[in-house]
Formats: structure tokens, sequence, C-alpha cells
């Protein structure tokens, strides 16, 4: 499966130094898929050259020139994927037609930053002094190490590659062990569309041994990860050391408010449908459900009705609509919360256990937990799975207050059918994105990322190449 996607360093296919590999396994199996090259320093040092070099020659190409050659990338995405999807589908569980939405909005990435590398704009300022001029321009900030995550493993290097590539610079995309294929073959569109060799490089193998080398380095000038937020402070330490331009999205925990005034049984069906999506396994994921008291009873059955509809299996599976887990730590993690928060008085509502019909695999029942208690451990640690927790609430300042209460800020969702409430809460919730009546936040055209905790920066829309530019200032006496 993994035959063409080894290392990619200075536009040729290798691979590592030592011959040395990692295993991949479908999570829906546990079985091996296949293997992937696990990099040495050497491996690395030869990417870091590669880079330097193709970002020399890549922040002279004429806008135009990367405009066309970025465009080509989505184009060959476009049709290739059927074959990116199955891979994805493979890798992480997620029913194939997830898989091939994702894949879609992979080239979508690539289709906007195309058009904005046309439109870096600079400024220029009025001057105090009639021979005198000021001005403001935008350089590309140099080499880009990229770490991406496996839950979204197109998608993910997509928004990273695509950007760093519209700005001018060179990239090293570092994607998740557990999900390398996808981000592989995005690389060989790049490849195929004529990105210069060195522009980007490909690196798997040891996570922790792969962020250190490269963030450390000299050559590497900005460093984009998504991930989790301990994985993502780590990154941050390392940048600081050389003071790094830095932007990161991490982890959430998306507080959804549902108010009176809305139709509850329509809440709960958009609710359960997205919580539920990629087996829950979504950073912007609703994850924490404030209902009001008059309309919990409606929202509850409906919510658990729809979990309980919800049909699991392999994601190649035809009518599959939730395939498994990602990993046995996960799937751990999400057995805990469901037995904490039991024991602090939640009701399940819907599953609440392993599948019997599965016999391998990390799956988990679409669960749905009943008046959950503030203090229960899954409305406060992020709960990267299948599980949502319904809590109530009567009073607006009470609910912003705790959902407000931790350290996370990545998305929120508000659900009401008056324009005071969806204006207040949009503004109150301290979040990056929100969602008024809507859940489906990713889009290549908005800016995606988080406060707090959850990250600093933006990817997509106009304001992520910025992550990837250095404004410069410049005073002309004549």
């Amino acid at each position: 499966m993994y035959q063409d996607f080894q290392l990619y360093i200075g536009g040729e296919w290798t691979a590592a130094q030592s011959g040395a590999t990692k295993q991949v396994f479908d999570p829906a199996t546990e079985e091996e898929v296949g293997k992937i090259a696990d990099a040495s320093a050497e491996d690395l040092d030869r990417a870091l050259a590669a880079a330097e070099r193709g970002f020399e020659a890549w922040r002279q190409a004429g806008t135009w020139e990367r405009a066309a050659k970025i465009r080509k990338v989505a184009e060959l995405i476009r049709e290739r994927v059927d074959a990116i999807a199955r891979i994805m589908s493979i890798e992480t569980g997620k029913p194939l037609a997830e898989a091939m939405g994702e894949t879609n909005a992979a080239a979508d990435q690539f289709e906007w930053y195309s058009e904005e590398t046309k439109r870096i704009y600079g400024q220029i300022i009025g001057s105090r002094t009639a021979d005198s001029r000021l001005a403001v321009i935008y350089q590309p900030v140099g080499v880009v190490a990229a770490f991406s995550a496996w839950n979204f493993p197109a998608l993910l290097p997509a928004r990273k590659i695509a950007a760093a590539l519209a700005a001018g610079c060179s990239v090293i995309i570092k994607p998740a062990g557990e999900a390398p294929g996808s981000c592989g073959a995005i690389v060989q569109a790049c490849h195929d569309a004529g990105i210069p060799a060195g522009v980007v490089n490909f690196v798997t193998g040891n996570s922790s041994m792969i962020a250190k080398h490269l963030i450390s380095s000299p050559v590497v000038r900005k460093v984009s990860v998504t991930g989790s937020v301990p994985v993502g402070k780590q990154i941050l330490h390392l940048a600081a050391d050389g003071v790094k331009k830095v932007s990161m999205e991490l982890g959430g925990h998306g507080p959804v408010v549902v108010f009176d005034d809305t139709d509850p049984e329509q809440a709960a069906t958009v609710c359960a449908t997205t919580k539920f999506r990629n087996c829950g396994q979504v950073c912007i994921s609703p994850t924490r459900f404030y209902v009001h008291e008059k309309s919990y009873d409606a929202f509850a059955a409906k919510f658990a009705e729809v979990a309980k509809s919800i049909k699991l299996g392999h994601g190649l599976e035809e009518g599959s609509q939730m395939g498994p887990m990602a990993n046995a730590r996960g799937l751990e993690t999400i057995k805990t919360m469901v037995a904490d928060a039991v024991d602090k008085g939640a009701e399940v509502l819907a599953g609440g256990k392993a599948p019997s019909e599965f016999n391998r695999g990390f799956y988990y029942e679409p669960t749905v937990l009943g008046r959950v208690s503030d203090d229960a451990m899954v409305m406060n640690e992020e709960p990267f799975g299948p599980i949502a927790p319904l809590a109530t609430f009567t009073d607006y300042d009470d609910v912003m207050k705790r959902a407000n209460s931790l350290p996370f800020g990545l998305a929120g969702y508000v659900f009401t059918n008056d324009l005071s409430n969806a204006t207040r809460a949009s503004e109150d919730l301290e979040v990056g994105m929100v969602g008024v009546n809507e859940m489906l936040l990713a889009t290549a055209e908005a800016p995606f990322g988080g406060i707090k905790e959850s990250g600093m920066g933006r990817e997509g829309g106009s304001l992520g190449i910025h992550d990837y530019l250095e404004p410069k200032y410049v005073k002309m006496k004549i």
C-alpha cells in the first residue's frame, strides 16, 4: 500500500538511509496495512538542505507561476479522490463518504490558496514629509516545519502545504504515523503538478525525534502544528529557543448552548449527526451540551434516538455511518470517561459500551449520557471519541460561565431562534469560531483556529496566508 510513499526529499521518493520502517494498522481489523520509512537524523538533514534550496528557488518564482502550479495540485487531488479516500478510510476507519468529502476539502485548500497567491497585498503609508516614502511589503518567512494529526490526514496537511506554497515558502511535512498515506498522495500530487524539487518534503518516523531535530535547526523559520494541547506546548517550548514563528491548532472541548426558543428535536438531530462524525474524533466536535431545562427531555430523547440508529462498520462497508476509533489508547480513555460519568450520577441514554458484534477493532457505540455532572471527567477533558454528555441550564449568565470555564477555546455552538440570544452568545463564548444553528464550520475561505490553550494563528481564509509571511517596513528618502 505504501510502496510509493517512503520519504520524499529533494523531489524524489526514497527509503530511510538505515532502511528502518514502522508499521501502520487498520483500526477496524487491527491488521497491518503497510510500512512507512522511519527517518533518521541524517534523513532529516537531507530534507532540511533540500528545503533550504527549494525555498531560494520558489520564492523567486512569479506569483502567477506559483498560482498555476498550486491550482494544478487541486485538480490532481480531485482526479484521484477515489484512491486517496480509500487509503484514508483504511488508515483511519472513517466511512468512505466522509473520506471522499475530506479529500475534496483538501483540494479546496489548494484552489483557494492558488488564488491568494496573487493577493499578497502590501501597504503604502502617507509620509509626514514630501521627500519620504513609507511602505510595507510582505515576504515569505522561509522554510516551514509542519506537523499534522491523524484525524483528518488529508485536510490538515493540505491547509499547511497550500498556504506555505502560496506565500513562497518551502515546507517539510510530518504526517501522523497512524495515517500517513493520504498525505503522501497529496505530496505526489505536488510532484506531478510541477512543484520544484525541495519545495515540498515529506518525512515519517519518530514524532518526538523529528520535531526536535527540525525545530532545532536554524534552517526552519516557521512551525505549524495540529495536535493535542500537550503536544502543542512541547513544540512551543522547542520553537521558543530559536524564536520561530509558530501557528498551532490544538485541542478543544466545544460547548453547545441550546436555548428554549429553538426546536429541540431539530437541534438534537443536527447535534447528534455532527457529534458522531469521524467517530467523534474532530477537534471542533461538539462535546459539552448545555440544554435549557424546558427543552431537555425532548432534546435528550431525540439525541439518543439518532445515536441508536447509527450503523457501525468498516469504513469501506456500504452503508457504514461510523467506523472505529483510531487507536486503542483513545478507546480506553472513552471507557474511563463513561464509567466516571456514571459513577457521578449520569444516565446512559444510548450506547455506553463496546458493540458485541465486533470481536476486533477499536469500536465503541455512539454514546449519550444524560444529566452529567459538571465535575465529571468528560466535562473537563476533551472526549476525542463518540461520547456526548448532556447537562441542563436555566440562566444565561450561569451557562456562559460554565461554557467558558475550561482553558480550551476552539469552537462553540448556539441553537436559538432569538436574534438577541444568538448575538450575545456568539460574542460571549470564549472561542475562535462559533456556529449558530450550524456545526459544519470548516471551509477553505474562512479562518480556522482557536484562542486560549486551543492555539494561535489561523488556517484557511485570507488570514491564513499571513502566518507564512513576514511584514517588512521600508522608508525611502528621496
